[in-house]
């Protein structure tokens, strides 16, 4: 019972407030409901000025509405009791009334209507503008900071629990400034009741006084006057302090900790302001006709803060400086090149062919030596332990130098010797990736991020903060090329993939299934046929971790046939939760898929040669294809989710490797690779238009 009324004690208390408006409650209760009004403003405020950041307060939207809700329930209580008791309402609203007009309601009127229009003009419409701009630039950011995750996810700086965490907390972020936009409207609404309930209780009472009290008109006027400037006052001070919060929770989108140790932080890191300002002070003080000892005395206090605050940041400093280093011991002089390659077999270490090897410019070395404090290597590292646990595979070392021949702020990427990759980067500045509309442009030099193509600027250290609030995604140096490098060996892992990491793989299986080893390598399944079988998966981005399982399928499916594409797509289907698990998100699946006629017209073009099965698709038929896919991958792209499309295992693997000519990145998945309790959103499907069906009749003709 005490679980069940804790549980729907809110529930309970709203209704309580919609009753309050109908039911008739006496004074001293209506005391009691107004002091907790006020204390509950109270203490969202300050709430609101001690979080880090507007979600550790996500419930604000709803408890707005409940507040205004509660405090318009109130004012009808107060105006019900005003115009039915003489104009008395209780304590409170008589005890604000003779504070704030101090025996003069013409004084307390003012006040009231001063504090309403600050509220309504000054702070509700400011936190209504604020509520819109960051609901807009929250929402047009969320496929830049998706592509951020996936980057640091592929990188190794986050794990899957992290990156799972961080998208839900941008989705939390959408979904509370979206609700704080329409929130604001709310507190708006309730400025204007407040206005309507003073001139109800004012012009009502002085027409029930006058009409049914009997009194006459200057006391039925000072009555209800008096009633209706503390009424409002004690409603529109909760009113005040809940729109203060609502602005404040709004602005809060760079603050790094509370509102009190963020004004402390930035004001003492700036003593130069505060001893200028302390002069400005000073030298007003000495001009004539000014209240020279006020000036004075605020004058020599800012000075003399300023002054310890610069002296304290240049001890931190000096503490903080690194000590001289001991002179190194001069080196050994290098043998030339020549007296080098006179020994023969310094000449065979010119054949080797690196997996992976990365030059970088002059100016990118401090990113990757150790000893001037690069993080490249440390992330690389990373990369390589999160890789092999997400696909079962270990990224072969990179060897890393210098490139005489690169510009300055240039890197390349070779895989096995030839370039694959090449990309520039400026070490003093950030990587700003644009937002799909943003409010405003950021000043920058206009450039391309080289993973994956999105159109960016490279900004400067001090306008970074405000990239991020035009919703720009805000990436240094260091993490545009890793995730580059990275993204570049995730498309050329297969390549990596040799003989040799093949039966090293095999290898670490027998550590825990050697039997299953012992069994079937080499005896069954030739190290040739699994090298291809992985490199295939490993091709599409599908995860090679359960060895186990994939040479399990290999021994069933290869007593039927001995194709690697068909004995593939009965190890993809064995592998259906490891791939529903890689493209699906809270249970749900975003895919394109084809037309029933789109379909049976391809598995028609497949045609048999020596080489094997491959599509014979005509120019009719691929061009309406190709260009539906191009349109429906551009909703991946604002979703920042890779791009599926769902067919039939017959023709998978074959229309799989005609599209990656076209779409590298569009993944291709067959029906049965997906878990059946999985939600399938269609995002797109591709039928033949107009233009197949000219086609086809075209060709009908040609052939009559």
């Amino acid at each position: 019972m005490r679980q069940m009324i804790q549980n729907n004690a809110v529930t309970l208390f709203v209704v309580v407030i919609v009753l309050f408006m109908i039911i008739p409650i006496p004074a001293s209760l209506l005391d009691v409901l107004l002091v907790l009004n006020l204390s509950l403003s109270v203490i969202i405020l300050v709430i609101t000025m001690n979080i880090s950041e507007a979600l550790e307060f996500s419930i604000f939207p709803s408890l707005l509405l409940i507040t205004t809700l509660f405090r318009l329930g109130m004012n009808i209580s107060s105006t019900r009791l005003i115009l039915s008791n003489g104009g008395y309402a209780g304590e409170v609203i008589s005890a604000f009334s003779d504070l704030i007009t101090a025996g003069n309601v013409v004084i307390g009127f003012i006040i009231f209507i001063i504090i309403v229009l600050v509220q309504l003009i000054v702070i509700t419409k400011g936190a209504e503008r604020v509520a819109e701009v960051a609901a807009r630039f929250t929402l047009d950011a969320m496929p830049g900071k998706q592509m951020a995750i996936d980057a640091d996810l592929n990188t190794g700086i986050i794990d899957e629990q992290q990156a799972r965490l961080r998208r839900a907390k941008i989705q939390r972020e959408s979904d509370f400034y979206g609700a704080m936009d329409g929130a604001t409207k709310i507190v708006k609404g309730d400025s204007t009741m407040s206005i309507i309930l003073t001139l109800v209780n004012l012009i009502g009472g002085f027409i029930i006084g006058v009409l049914q009290g009997g009194m006459d008109l200057t006391t039925a006027l000072d009555v209800y006057s008096r009633a209706t400037v503390g009424d409002g006052l004690v409603s529109q001070l909760p009113a005040l302090m809940i729109s203060t919060a609502t602005g404040m929770i709004v602005t809060r989108s760079v603050s790094e900790g509370s509102l009190g140790g963020d004004v402390r932080t930035q004001f003492t890191a700036q003593p130069t302001a505060i001893m200028v300002a302390g002069g400005a002070m000073g030298f007003l003080a000495v001009l004539p006709n000014t209240p020279h000892f006020a000036l004075a005395f605020v004058g020599v206090i800012l000075l003399i803060a300023g002054w310890y605050l610069l002296s304290r940041i240049r001890r931190e400093e000096e503490a903080a400086a690194p000590p001289e280093e001991a002179a190194a011991p001069p080196e050994e002089a290098a043998p030339s090149p020549a007296d080098y390659y006179k020994d023969i077999s310094n000449v065979y270490s010119l054949l080797t062919v690196e997996p992976i090897e990365m030059e970088v410019g002059y100016s990118l070395i401090p990113l990757v030596d150790e000893n001037s404090g690069g993080r490249l290597i440390n992330r690389i590292v990373i990369f390589r332990r999160q890789y092999a646990q997400e696909m079962g595979f270990v990224v072969p070392t990179v060897r890393l130098h210098d490139g005489s021949m690169l510009g300055t702020n240039q890197y390349v990427v070779y895989i096995k010797g030839e370039e694959v990759a090449r990309g520039e980067i400026l070490m003093d500045y950030y990587l700003a990736l644009e937002p799909p509309n943003p409010i405003q442009e950021i000043d920058g030099i206009e450039t391309v991020e080289p993973a994956y193509g999105i159109p960016s600027r490279w900004i400067l250290p001090e306008n970074k903060e405000m990239a991020e609030i035009y919703g720009y995604t805000v990436i240094d140096p260091l993490s545009v090329m890793l995730t580059h490098l990275s993204e570049t060996i995730r498309r050329h892992a297969h390549e990596l993939l040799g003989r040799s990491e093949t039966i090293q793989l095999v290898e670490n299986l027998k550590k825990t299934s050697p039997e299953l080893v012992e069994e079937v390598c080499p005896a069954v399944v030739s190290y040739a046929l699994l090298e291809k079988i992985l490199r295939n998966l490993l091709m599409e981005g599908v995860p090679i971790r359960d060895l186990g399982t994939i040479l399990e399928t290999m021994v069933d499916a290869m007593t039927n046939n001995r194709d690697p594409d068909l004995i593939t797509e009965s190890v993809r289907g064995a592998l259906s939760r490891t791939i529903t698990r890689r493209f699906c998100e809270n249970g749900q699946l975003r895919a394109i898929t084809l037309d029933g006629e789109v379909e049976r017209r391809i598995v028609a073009s497949l045609t048999r040669n020596e080489q094997g099965i491959y599509l014979a698709m005509g120019p009719e038929l691929i061009q309406p294809v190709i260009s539906q896919l191009a349109e429906n991958i551009r909703k991946f792209q604002d979703l920042g989710q890779p791009a599926v499309l769902l067919t039939s295992q017959v023709i998978r693997v074959y229309l799989s490797r005609l599209l990656s000519q076209y779409f590298p990145n569009l993944y291709v998945l067959s029906f049965n690779e997906i878990v059946g309790t999985i939600q399938i959103q269609s995002i797109g499907n591709i039928t033949l238009g107009a233009a197949a069906n000219s086609g086809e009749t075209a060709a009908r003709q040609r052939g009559a």
